[in-house]
């Protein structure tokens, strides 16, 4: 589309138009980040606390867990644990949706700006 418009963009040029949209959309969405952050860690913690985990155990596993890896390793036991659990999966579900619904608006606002030119 460069060539149409009679000019190409340059990739430092649209990196940092990219990087300028997805931090205003990250700043416009950080309440709706951190709650799902709040809701995933606190999660974890209480799960953690429910398993006698140590805390980089308890933070390894609502990460993986949120991030829908999954490894295996760490495992809830207890019913309450397993909730919780299925609940960080849930938030880390949202988390990354946003995240990649962040970065596509801001790729768009590049492919619109360089169409206006």
């Amino acid at each position: 589309m460069a060539a149409e418009s009679g000019h190409r963009s340059h990739p430092k040029e649209m990196r940092r138009h990219f990087f300028i949209e997805l931090f205003r959309y990250v700043h416009v969405l950080w309440p709706i980040f951190s709650g799902i952050l709040v809701v995933m860690v606190g999660s974890g913690m209480i799960a953690g606390l429910i398993e006698g985990w140590r805390i980089e155990d308890t933070l390894y596993f609502t990460f993986v867990t949120g991030l829908t890896i999954g490894y295996g390793d760490i495992t809830p036991k207890h019913l309450a644990a397993r909730l919780l659990a299925i609940l960080i999966g849930f938030a880390g579900i949202l988390l990354t949706g946003l995240v990649a619904s962040v970065a596509v608006h801001a790729l768009q606002a590049i492919r619109s700006d360089r169409l206006d030119r």
